[in-house]
């Protein structure tokens, strides 16, 4: 007697009738049970991709950031300071406010420059107008600076007002008198020595033998229906996901609690530690002025790259609306864009994504950032966008041009440690283990360089 479902075959049969020779019937529990065994799903093989596509890289490589060799533990790059310096410090008495020999003491605060870099002679903006002249300095630990105003006189604000501010004199030149001799001091020209160290990234996937051979109901491509390779590609997704999400915020670590790890100063924290933050969205033209002004302090680029969440992103389309900003009661027509960085092409900037609008001589290139609204990673964060300048800085101290963003990795003499791959096993051609599965393993050691992070804006909420 032969077995098969729900079924008995054979003449000792249960499901014969009470002729043993009539034609055998199902009941139909019996026919639905064989239904089940014997007819093929109708099954539909492609694989919806429910989110889109998920993968969240390329941003570095939209706004130019260059790969680089790097031979050491980390990364040292130059950039210059200021031509022109001021100098900070406090005014700790005020004599004379308004008469004609009228001056203030100063002491200097050497926390900025090491040391006081004002010089008898000196001739400082005090106070927004008033022009000062250095009648004396100290050469004390905690230097003091005498100032008469050039005038006579101090600004109104003078007494506990003035004291109580902590003011930066800008140098606008000298005075010295006729037959005297030459300073007897100078300025040396002033540069950053910036490092950064690599941040070493780690990844693992395994399958085994017997589930690298199992088809399953998926077309994974080109009639590929094993699940283990849409399971090894998500992973290799998901590290390169992750490792640029690294270079962008990723930090160096100076919690004591966490051992023999560096870590590398992202993009985000450079902004933060050097560079403009924006608090809340630009949804008005004054903030979007307010940005242009600091720009100009900063020597920043004529074009950005401007990468923003789905709100800042509304927020900049509804100024845009009708194609002028509002300021108060008066409509400013915006100023036209300059494409530059696309070849001088509109129609370059709008196929790549990109919708650009100008003020104040700057032009900004709006672009949607895919990470920032993913629910599953930055959406819900603090960070709404930022604008990269679309242009190269001169390296202070070889003079060469360099892109703003730099990825560098470590590799020497063939070895590449940018993205390595390798597998350990015994099945699908590894033979270098005797466990039956396989490993895929994925390492990288890279960071992200941003030179003249003062020019770079980070808008968050």
């Amino acid at each position: 007697m032969a077995v098969q479902g729900n079924v008995t075959y054979g003449n000792a049969g249960s499901n014969l009738a009470a002729n043993q020779f009539d034609v055998q019937r199902l009941d139909s529990a019996k026919y639905i049970s064989l239904y089940d065994l014997v007819n093929k799903p109708d099954n539909r093989d492609a694989l919806i991709k429910t989110y889109g596509n998920q993968g969240i890289t390329g941003f570095l490589q939209l706004v130019g950031a260059t790969k680089a060799v790097a031979t050491n533990d980390e990364v040292q790059y130059w950039e210059e300071e200021r031509l022109h310096k001021m100098q900070k410090g406090a005014f700790t008495a005020v004599a004379s406010a308004q008469t004609s020999n009228a001056s203030a003491t100063f002491t200097v605060d050497t926390s900025e420059h090491g040391t006081n870099i004002l010089r008898v002679g000196d001739v400082v903006l005090l106070a927004g107008s008033y022009r000062g002249y250095v009648s004396g300095v100290t050469d004390a630990t905690d230097p003091v600076v005498t100032i008469k105003s050039l005038d006579g006189k101090l600004p109104i604000i003078t007494a506990a007002a003035l004291t109580s501010l902590t003011q930066e004199l800008p140098i606008v030149g000298n005075l010295y008198a006729q037959g005297s001799d030459q300073p007897d001091s100078f300025f040396e020209s002033g540069v950053t020595r910036r490092v950064n160290k690599f941040n070493i990234m780690k990844e693992v996937y395994s399958v085994t033998g017997s589930q690298a051979t199992n088809i399953g109901w998926i077309n994974l491509g080109n009639g590929d229906y094993r699940w283990y390779l849409k399971s090894e590609a998500d992973t290799r997704q998901r590290f390169m996901d992750k490792r640029e999400m690294m270079m962008l915020l990723s930090q160096n670590v100076s919690n004591t609690g966490i051992s023999d790890i560096d870590g590398s100063e992202g993009y985000f924290a450079a902004i933060e530690d050097r560079g403009m933050v924006q608090s809340g969205l630009i949804d008005s033209i004054t903030e979007v002025d307010d940005i242009v002004k600091v720009f100009d302090k900063e020597g920043a680029a004529s074009e950005y790259a401007l990468y923003v969440n789905r709100a800042q992103d509304l927020a900049i389309d509804d100024m845009l609306a009708a194609g002028q900003l509002l300021a108060g009661t008066t409509a400013t027509t915006l100023g036209a864009a300059a494409f530059g960085s696309f070849s001088n092409s509109a129609e370059t900037a709008i196929n790549l994504g990109f919708r650009s609008f100008a003020r104040g001589g700057y032009t900004f290139h709006k672009h949607d950032w895919k990470l920032l609204n993913d629910p599953t990673l930055l959406a819900g964060s603090d960070f709404v966008g930022a604008a990269v300048p679309m242009s190269q800085v001169a390296d202070a101290k070889t003079g060469e041009k360099a892109p703003a963003l730099e990825m560098n990795y470590k590799a020497a003499n063939g070895y590449s440690r940018e993205m390595e791959h390798w597998m350990i096993g015994s099945v699908l051609g590894a033979s270098n283990a005797t466990k039956d599965n396989v490993e895929f393993h994925y390492r990288s050691e890279a960071n992200l360089v941003t030179r003249a992070a003062n020019r770079h804006l980070l808008i968050k909420k």
